[in-house]
């Protein structure tokens, strides 16, 4: 399957290049910067430090979809929403793990994803953070509001520009979803001053940001004289990089439409 990075000199993008480099049915196609990047015309492999591999990091982006099967992608919103589009151009699989999404932005995927793009699209791509996805659904909906507070914990390195992560609503809205209610409607994301007491049944957020952490997530269920917590601890990137080219090779056998990472594992409901 050919695929195409976006970010290849980014952290990430970095080690997308390796990963597909690495696994069978897979083959790097492009890898694409952003107009202006010192990176353009340097070699994807020498970037990655897996040597040099003959393709060299460029700037169009119609230009390196000619020919492809799919697009790995950890940008931004706006970006994610463009190639969307171009995806369902093209037919095209889409793997979009990038986070921070506006209601605007999601309807716009999931419109490029009717119209004929194969959109894989999670919070978080690793088999753990998935998993403890469908945990913490199974734990809410067995816990009550009446009994057990909801509360979701995630820290990140000082580079990362949205909050709270990803992966900390994909736990929220699980959580949500176990209960039945609304996660938008039931959020908590700031608390400061004298804010009262904490509403039943609310799911709160706490976001750390420091140093060079890869990605930590707790989601704690509180109750009277027990607390239940569900943790995931990424140490190294490369497990988001394997997740998004599974997607991209389990993707490639589906019909148009918009995935989750959950489909992807067998994990959905």
């Amino acid at each position: 399957m050919k695929l195409v990075v976006l970010g290849a000199a980014g952290r990430m993008g970095r080690t997308l290049v390796k990963i597909i480099t690495e696994t069978g049915g897979a083959s790097l196609h492009a890898a694409l910067e952003r107009e202006g990047s010192p990176a353009i015309g340097s070699d994807a492999g020498l970037l990655a430090g897996i040597g040099d591999i003959g393709l060299s990091v460029e700037a169009d982006i119609d230009a390196a979809l000619d020919g492809a099967d799919g697009i790995v992608d950890f940008t931004a919103p706006a970006v994610s929403v463009s190639l969307a589009a171009k995806a369902a151009e093209k037919r095209l699989v889409h793997v979009i793990g990038t986070t921070g999404f506006e209601a605007d932005a999601d309807a716009a995927i999931g419109k490029a994803a009717r119209n004929g793009a194969v959109v894989v699209k999670s919070g978080n791509m690793s088999l753990g953070v998935n998993l403890l996805a469908v945990l913490v659904e199974q734990a809410a909906r067995a816990l009550g509001p009446d009994a057990f507070d909801i509360e979701v914990l995630e820290m990140h390195h000082r580079h990362k520009v949205d909050a709270p992560s990803g992966t900390a609503l994909l736990l929220g809205a699980a959580a949500a979803k176990g209960r039945g209610i609304s996660l938008p409607e039931h959020s908590v994301r700031v608390r400061d001053g004298i804010t009262g007491a904490r509403e039943k049944g609310s799911i709160g957020f706490a976001t750390l940001r420091g140093g060079s952490v890869v990605g930590e997530h707790s989601v704690i269920l509180a109750g009277e004289g027990e607390r239940i917590e569900l943790s995931h601890a990424a140490t190294d990137r490369a497990i988001f990089a394997r997740g998004a080219v599974k997607a991209a090779l389990w993707a490639k056998d589906q019909p148009a439409g918009l995935y989750s990472m959950r489909d992807v594992l067998g994990l959905a409901a």
